[in-house]
């Protein structure tokens, strides 16, 4: 049997005719998924072809783990070029955003927002060719943009799932990959073993559309809240001659203490107990209003720190000062 590679090297999106050497046929993208799936699914039945679109880092990495998997995959990106490597690999490589979408049951968009998924799918007749396929999003944006596209693509006649990245370029394709999925549950079954051959670990959080995003973006809020204040820690300690290097041990275990502090925090959350038995947060404002001194003694903006410190400042005031930080989340979501 002759491989995805071998196939397209012969051509991604042509057939040289045996009577006529040198002239050549240009097939439709449709036609040369036909040919492939005449070789592929025979021995690989569960497998059908998908759609990448968007082939920025993320996206050359989706479509490189579908290639890898043997899945027939076609390529589309705005800024022309960016599909060179991924069609010497043996992606088709589509001539437009209309092409892309027709030539697969399955389209993967992996772009920079909504916005940007709203620029490709809703113009000319992309619609069109999309109807009755399955848009698999796993671009980023808010749980409510997500909706929004939703209620597009099914007043469109379009499939939609909605899905989260968890993880870097790095573990596509690798069992260290995190995806996230929300949407209709037949039509994630439905699509569940191509998905999967991205690698990893794919979890389906329920049908409100939302989910993933929301998933997604709280997530994020952890990554994003640590490494603001690690690059706020590698500055205070700088100003008192401290290397990122000597810094980075001891670094790592605030790090390692961290996750068995989630666990039983999140229990209090729940219950609503928020025990501050090891730790009230009156001594938690006191840590804080040491680190916003020493760091505008130091000329470095403390605002982040002023502001949490104004939050648990706030708790104190509110008669919560024997309970834990944690306390502090009640505060915010306060409406």
């Amino acid at each position: 049997m002759p491989s995805i590679t071998a196939i397209a090297a012969v051509t991604p999106h042509t057939f040289r005719s045996r009577a006529r050497p040198r002239v050549t046929t240009v097939l439709p993208t449709q036609l040369v998924h036909k040919y492939w799936r005449s070789i592929m699914l025979p021995h690989h039945p569960e497998r059908s072809t998908v759609t990448v679109l968007g082939l920025g880092p993320m996206g050359r990495s989706l479509a490189g783990a579908f290639l890898d998997a043997g899945v027939p995959t076609t390529v589309w990106n705005r800024t022309p070029g960016r599909d060179t490597a991924l069609v010497e690999r043996g992606a088709v490589g589509a001539g437009s955003a209309e092409e892309a979408v027709a030539a697969s049951d399955l389209i993967v968009v992996c772009v920079v927002d909504n916005d940007a998924v709203d620029a490709i799918l809703r113009r000319g007749d992309v619609p069109d060719a999309l109807r009755g396929r399955t848009v698999a999003n796993l671009s980023a944006d808010t749980p409510q943009r997500a909706r929004d596209v939703a209620a597009w693509a099914a007043g469109h006649g379009i499939g939609y799932l909605d899905g989260a990245i968890m993880t870097p370029t790095t573990t596509i394709g690798t069992p260290d990959g995190v995806f996230l999925h929300s949407g209709p549950i037949d039509l994630y079954q439905r699509h569940r073993d191509v998905l999967e051959q991205l690698g990893g670990t794919h979890t389906h959080l329920g049908e409100e559309i939302g989910r993933a995003a929301a998933y997604d973006i709280a997530l994020l809020d952890i990554f994003w809240t640590a490494m603001a204040g690690w690059a706020h820690a590698l500055a205070v300690a700088r100003a008192e001659g401290i290397s990122a290097e000597e810094l980075l041990p001891f670094a790592k275990g605030i790090g390692e203490i961290l996750p068995p502090i989630f666990g039983a925090t999140a229990t209090e959350v729940a219950e609503g107990s928020y025990s501050g038995a090891d730790n009230p947060i009156t001594s938690a404002a006191s840590t804080m209003a040491h680190i916003v001194h020493t760091s505008e003694s130091h000329g470095i903006d403390a605002g982040v720190m002023r502001a949490v410190e104004g939050l648990t400042r706030r708790v104190i005031g509110l008669g919560h000062g024997t309970d834990g930080f944690l306390r502090v989340s009640e505060l915010l979501s306060r409406r």
